[in-house]
């Protein structure tokens, strides 16, 4: 004889009552706050100094107190260079959400490129400008403030393809190892705005604003073209979690900056579509910096890459070729169940990416003197 399927008591039914009674008063509260602009969480806030400046290219060494991060410092210095075309808070999310936190309690020295907003001034930036003078000049003023002999370098999403591009060209840059987090090489397999350039025709010149830059909405709107849904699926989520303070707060903070993207200095774009995209010269080794012939099989120092397989501004398939392009024989690659930011904040990056990168990095440091050495992974 079938069971018959319990029945909730009283109590339980007034107890599911109250609480979506008390969740949508809560989502009605954060609904106004959402829409007002009201309490948006402050993004970027581990404390930093800017050390040097060339234009709106600014380095920032952030504070490492070491009776705050445990005492435990390794040597050399780690370097990030960022993307061209999204602001860096995003490896500084919030407070306990933070990629640059988590390298400083592990008691790295973390400095970060920066390239700031180009307007007008910067339009005629090529991709050698990054290459090889903006990334040398952060490696050397790193060098010259701490008195160490190399760095270590990290380039995160197209800052890492600055990153791969000055190794290749530079086999001889003082760099200790190379992390890139999230990097395109094949970028037949971008997607929609790739598409559009690569047999399309569409032209760089044609999307350029008044000041020679390609706008950050044209960014935006060709990210969101990878995934159509994506912002049906999002506000769906939000409506669920909007009771949820803690949910919202982290909702603000990453679809903010999910939005919010600066201009693409335009010589450096054209370069871009033409020797990145239509070229395809990551993978087809047809690339050139500074009218030399570079060769991502001329980095030789240890490296690792880190890729997402639900990443939807940098599919997976774009990153995929890259550990087997480069020269380096101490070489490794992380491919994690996450998407594009899902890397760097969230429960994956605390638990799975951030450890596994500073494990890789410990391992090709050293302790700072009086350090604890049995801290080494």
């Amino acid at each position: 004889m079938p069971t018959l399927p319990t029945l909730p008591t009283p109590q339980t039914v007034l107890d599911r009552v109250r609480r979506d009674v008390e969740r949508n008063a809560l989502r009605a509260r954060n609904g106004l706050k959402l829409v007002g602009g009201i309490d948006r969480p402050q993004v970027g806030t581990t404390p930093k100094d800017v050390v040097w400046q060339r234009g709106r290219t600014q380095l920032w060494r952030y504070r490492n107190d070491p009776e705050v991060h445990g005492g435990v410092r390794w040597s050399p210095p780690l370097l990030i260079v960022f993307s061209l075309v999204s602001r860096s808070y995003v490896l500084d999310l919030a407070r306990g959400n933070s990629f640059v936190e988590q390298l400083l309690t592990a008691g790295f020295d973390v400095w970060m490129l920066d390239w700031g907003e180009p307007d007008a001034r910067d339009a005629a930036n090529t991709l050698e400008d990054y290459v090889d003078d903006y990334i040398p000049a952060g490696i050397d003023r790193v060098l010259e403030v701490t008195g160490a002999d190399e760095v270590t370098l990290f380039g995160y999403c197209f800052g890492g393809d600055l990153a791969l591009l000055h190794a290749a060209h530079h086999p001889d840059t003082p760099v200790r190892s190379l992390t890139v987090l999230a990097t395109p090489v094949d970028f037949r397999r971008m997607g929609p705005l790739s598409d559009l350039f690569r047999v399309g025709g569409l032209e760089v010149r044609d999307v350029l604003d008044a000041d020679g830059n390609v706008p950050p909405r044209v960014v935006v709107q060709g990210f969101r073209a990878l995934t159509p849904t994506a912002e049906v699926t999002r506000y769906v989520t939000l409506w669920e979690k909007l009771w949820d303070d803690r949910y919202v707060a982290g909702y603000q903070a990453m679809t903010g900056w999910a939005d919010d993207h600066v201009p693409f200095p335009g010589a450096a774009a054209e370069e871009t579509v033409r020797m990145l995209v239509r070229d395809n010269g990551m993978v087809t080794d047809r690339l050139s910096v500074g009218g030399d012939r570079v060769h991502l099989a001329d980095i030789r120092v240890p490296f690792l890459t880190v890729r997402a397989d639900r990443d939807h501004i940098v599919p997976p398939e774009a990153t995929a070729p890259l550990v087997d392009l480069v020269g380096s024989t101490d070489k490794h690659e992380l491919r994690l169940p996450a998407g594009h930011m899902g890397l760097v904040v969230g429960r994956t990056a605390a638990r799975t990416t951030v450890p596994t990168i500073i494990d890789f990095l410990r391992r090709r440091s050293e302790p700072v003197e009086g350090a604890r050495e049995d801290t080494r992974g």
